[in-house]
């Protein structure tokens, strides 16, 4: 064992909310292994707590404010 993280995968359109079925922007790893999605909403709801009892949050809620680049081209 080298102690060495795996590489965190990024969240993509696939990903669901565990709680509502939207589109995931945060991935919650539990300590006793398992993993929880939630989209935006729900997951400043429960981050809090999941990071209290040691959760690793991936947290890219970030992505819903970024400009895509195909609209950030076409404004001439």
């Amino acid at each position: 064992m080298t102690g060495a993280l795996a590489p965190v995968k990024p969240l993509t359109a696939l990903d669901r909310c565990d709680r509502c079925g939207a589109q995931a922007y945060i991935r919650a790893t539990l300590p006793v292994g398992g993993e929880l999605l939630f989209c935006a909403h729900h997951g400043r709801q429960h981050v809090a707590v999941l990071r209290e009892k040691g959760a690793d949050i991936l947290d890219e809620s970030a992505r819903l404010s970024e400009t895509p680049a195909i609209a950030a081209h076409d404004e001439r």
